[in-house]
């Protein structure tokens, strides 16, 4: 499997739906609250952008412009930030 398509499908199957849940979750707390605060709404302008970004790579990756060298390099920095999220 090419490094692009282990990136294709980290970002499809891992950090888009993430992304996706913890807007869902930020975007329920906003509402709650009805005021929400400025952290917040910044931290939710965040991950929309990055949101975005990702659909963007896997865009990319699809229409073959991206190279295997930055693949990797993404792939490393993702995998990197999925082990610092976990729990231990």
């Amino acid at each position: 499997m090419k490094v692009t398509e282990k990136l294709q499908n980290l970002l499809e199957n891992e950090i888009i739906p993430d992304l996706e849940a913890a807007i869902d979750e930020l975007f329920a707390k906003i509402d709650k609250a009805k005021n929400a605060s400025k952290t917040d709404k910044d931290d939710l302008e965040e991950m929309r952008d990055m949101r975005t970004e990702c659909f963007a790579m896997v865009e990319e990756i699809k229409r073959d412009e991206m190279d295997e060298e930055e693949a990797e390099e993404l792939l490393e920095e993702f995998l990197d930030m999925k082990t610092e999220e976990k729990p231990e």
